[in-house]
């Protein structure tokens, strides 16, 4: 138990930055996974460096965030954050295959979600209220918080890869289908156009392919669709963060729901 609240606060701004941590070694990593030459607009460190520096220093950032997290001396923050990096690793490897199954496709794209985006915020709303002594209620009302928030995050970012250009988004448009990705947008547009399965299941891979993909999408309501879940996710958000008494930072999380729903990079 922590012993005073300059202590508190410490631990919970350390997890912050073990936070920003293992996310930048998982971008890393992924920008090596994908061949992307760009992120967010900059250079991605597999461009500059070539691939096997760019592998290694994810593996260091993501060492320094192991040993920042062990300083911290709570063996239930740090299996809650272990478990976040096993789920992302999974929903790399969940990113790597699709489902034969067309019934399966859209429950593997939510859990893919919220493994490789959702589980890290989830598990970091949910540490950082364990380091706040709160009771187990409130604990699980920050992991759902993040939970809900990162999915909706996650689903917003899969429709600007349709509805942005290059430069608001920092990378070219249909990335997702280029990587042979069939996001949220795709899935909801196979409602109308069944001729999407096929090349999902190719994974985009024929000459052709992409552009036929974004054609389906632009002619569907996949796009409107996406943002509703989207919304609903972040309804979700708000209706769990709201159960905490009133306070300056409740409304602040709540106002980031909205962030998150309305950006455009």
């Amino acid at each position: 138990m922590l012993k005073s609240g300059r202590e508190l606060s410490s631990s919970q701004h350390s997890i912050g930055m073990i936070v920003e941590m293992i996310h930048t070694a998982s971008l890393v990593h992924d920008d090596v996974i994908d061949g992307s030459d760009t992120r967010r607009g900059k250079i991605t460190v597999n461009k500059i460096w070539g691939e096997r520096k760019a592998i290694l220093a994810g593996d260091f950032v993501l060492s320094a965030a192991s040993v920042a997290l062990a300083r911290l001396g709570n063996n239930t923050v740090v299996s809650i954050f272990t478990q976040a990096i096993e789920d992302l690793v999974r929903g790399e490897f969940m990113q790597l295959g699709s489902k034969e199954n067309e019934n399966e496709r859209f429950g593997h794209y939510l859990e893919k979600t919220f493994k490789k985006t959702a589980s890290l915020i989830a598990n970091s709303c949910k540490a950082v209220s364990i380091l706040g002594n709160c009771d187990p209620d409130v604990q699980e009302i920050a992991y759902q918080y993040g939970r809900n928030i990162g999915i909706a995050f996650q689903l917003v970012d899969d429709v600007l890869d349709f509805t942005s250009c290059a430069n608001q988004l920092g990378k070219p448009a249909a990335a997702d289908l280029k990587l042979g990705l069939a996001t949220g947008p795709v899935l909801f547009a196979c409602q109308q156009f069944p001729e999407l399965h096929t090349l999902i299941m190719r994974r985009f891979s024929v000459d052709g392919d992409v552009d036929q993909a974004w054609q389906y999408v632009q002619q569907s309501d996949g796009v409107q669709q996406t943002c509703y879940l989207a919304h609903q996710y972040g309804q979700e958000a708000v209706r769990h963060i709201s159960m905490l008494r009133p306070s300056p930072e409740r409304d602040a999380l709540i106002q980031l729901a909205e962030i998150v729903l309305t950006r455009n990079k």
